[in-house]
């Protein structure tokens, strides 16, 4: 009987928690960027909101997996990030983009711990941004022509993307990165490795941790790298895009 009790206990807190993100997640403004760098100028990396509701992915990403992603994962890695950088109060001026493009400079005793953590809350800072409602259907804009002068058509770039995604193993990342070069390239990366760490610009990339699926694919990683496609932003893809050429 008291299990049971505990039970229902934190079945009801879930619920209201559950209840409360969804209608912080609802009301969030859609109208400008969050990003990794404006976070940091505040002193504190703060967890950038949602520009959407937890369930707008929905069919393809499920409401739970993006409320345990955002408000558990990601809130993980801010939190870790800012206990590392009390220790370095003078890295606080600096962006966490710029940390990660210039690993060698962090303190050794936080490097790891700033590459994990601050790789995750830019990572993730990101991911959020490049999917949307209604999203996916063929690239547009000048995006759509680099992919093709690149990869030949978006057919050979989105199968080279999902196999590179496949064949990642454990955790990581998969991306699309415009290289030294000036040239894009897929590649991945393990863990919350960035591509910045290897003078790469990030211009998009799915998350192909477990946590990014499993409730819905389980282990069928290809399942949720075709869907994922549903989702994809070529608007903000494109603001990256005009981005990376700049820097």
């Amino acid at each position: 009987m008291t299990l049971n009790r505990r039970h229902f206990l934190f079945l009801l807190g879930a619920t209201a928690g559950a209840v409360a993100l969804d209608a912080c997640a609802s009301g969030q403004n859609t109208s400008s960027p969050t990003s990794a760098t404006t976070a940091a100028s505040k002193g504190a990396i703060q967890l950038p909101p949602l520009p959407y509701a937890y369930t707008a992915l929905e069919p393809y990403i499920d409401a739970d997996t993006m409320r345990i992603h955002h408000g558990k994962h990601h809130a993980t890695y801010v939190k870790n990030l800012n206990a590392a950088l009390d220790k370095y109060p003078q890295l606080k001026s600096r962006s966490v983009e710029d940390l990660l493009r210039n690993v060698n400079s962090i303190p050794e005793d936080i490097r790891i711990t700033v590459i994990n953590n601050g790789g995750g809350h830019v990572n993730h800072s990101m991911f959020w941004r490049i999917m949307k409602q209604k999203g996916g259907g063929e690239p547009t804009g000048a995006i759509a022509k680099a992919i093709k002068q690149n990869f030949g058509s978006f057919a050979n770039f989105k199968k080279q993307f999902n196999e590179a995604g496949n064949k990642r193993f454990g955790s990581g990342w998969v991306w699309l990165v415009r290289n030294k070069d000036g040239k894009l390239e897929v590649m991945s990366t393990a863990n919350q490795d960035n591509p910045l760490s290897v003078g790469k610009y990030p211009i998009m990339g799915n998350d192909v941790w477990e946590h990014a699926y499993y409730l819905k694919y389980q282990n069928r990683r290809g399942d949720y790298l075709n869907a994922w496609w549903n989702v994809v932003n070529w608007d903000e893809i494109n603001r990256r895009f005009a981005e990376a050429q700049r820097a």
